[in-house]
């Protein structure tokens, strides 16, 4: 089976992908990557991963797309133009003519 391994140089830091290898099971991979990749103390964290458990996204719906956090979807006129509209409409204190 072949895994990957994914390791950390310093808390904080993200993981980035350290290289692959194949181990007949979880127990000895996770030892080969211990010597391997932190033997030294290059690393502080290690995610050792079978292959086939790593999933690829590659398509994102839209129901995630936040239209906020984009400067093209969200429309500031629209919001102000409402704004305008309730301000118009209120009756400020000191102008009902008493």
């Amino acid at each position: 089976m072949i895994y990957e391994v994914f390791r950390q140089e310093r808390k904080g830091q993200p993981f980035v992908h350290g290289g692959s290898f194949h181990a007949p099971d979880q127990a000895f991979a996770d030892a080969y990557a211990r010597e391997f990749y932190a033997r030294r103390q290059e690393s502080v964290a290690l995610w050792v991963v079978p292959r086939e458990q790593i999933v690829e996204i590659d398509e994102f719906p839209d129901e995630f797309d936040l239209k906020y956090r984009r400067v093209d979807g969200y429309s500031i006129k629209a919001r102000l133009a409402i704004a305008r509209e309730r301000a118009g409409s209120a009756t400020s204190p000191g102008t009902d003519g008493g």
